[in-house]
């Protein structure tokens, strides 16, 4: 069955280019995203992985860890890294899941159940379901998926928009309105009855419909330490 927000992320034991993990232990306390490539020397999966190197110091003020797989062996992934760095300007600053068996891009739905041989005798075409985003939570279920077609480059700062999202709205029950961004109004959810609102939001909301509350929220400066 295919996975969906509020699954358990599958676990998994995998090499990687920073040594063998165990995916959840690897999580931690932490959020994590796990964004996938269908092959080893592609293109915009370059640029991709170029510019999380770049960004990832605004990952680890989120607490959130980022790490990326493809099925290309170790080797290639070594070799690809040199690439990655002279295109984007940063070392690759996180590890990279060799994923040579199709097991864990199996478990996670992203192939076929039928795909074997040889991971560098096929195609990128053939693997081109491996350009998803899964967000994860610090409990191991997934909040987020994400699936982008092979000609799309992947929105990094929307990922983190998001996850900005997701860390404000687990800590409240509140939710975020389209085109959200930090330090915007955010609503307050159908849960929370106008009695409770009060109790919880003692300065009041703006109230443009009747089942629209929204609530001024403070620009949230991203957690400090893993979990927050």
């Amino acid at each position: 069955m295919a996975l969906t927000i509020g699954d358990t992320a599958p676990n998994f034991t995998a090499q990687t280019t920073e040594g063998e993990i165990d995916f959840h232990e690897w999580i931690g306390d932490s959020w994590a995203v796990l964004f996938s490539h269908p092959r080893d020397f592609t293109p915009v999966c370059t640029t991709e992985l170029g510019y999380m190197a770049t960004i990832k110091p605004e990952f680890d003020r989120r607490g959130v860890k980022i790490i990326g797989i493809s099925t290309d062996p170790l080797e290639n992934h070594k070799k690809w890294i040199a690439d990655i760095e002279s295109y984007g300007g940063s070392p690759v600053n996180y590890p990279m899941i060799s994923d040579s068996d199709h097991s864990i891009s199996k478990l996670y739905g992203m192939l076929p159940s039928d795909a074997s041989g040889d991971p560098t005798a096929r195609t990128p075409a053939q693997n081109a379901t491996l350009r998803n985003v899964f967000v994860i939570g610090p409990d191991k279920t997934i909040k987020l998926i994400l699936v982008y077609p092979m000609t799309t480059g992947r929105n990094f700062d929307e990922i983190l928009r998001v996850i900005d999202s997701l860390q404000l709205t687990a800590k409240q029950q509140l939710a975020t309105p389209a085109q959200w961004n930090p330090g915007d109004g955010a609503i307050i959810t159908p849960a929370v009855s106008d009695e409770q609102a009060r109790e919880r939001f003692p300065d009041g909301w703006e109230q443009p419909l009747p089942y629209i509350r929204i609530v001024p929220t403070e620009a949230q400066q991203p957690a400090g330490t893993p979990g927050d």
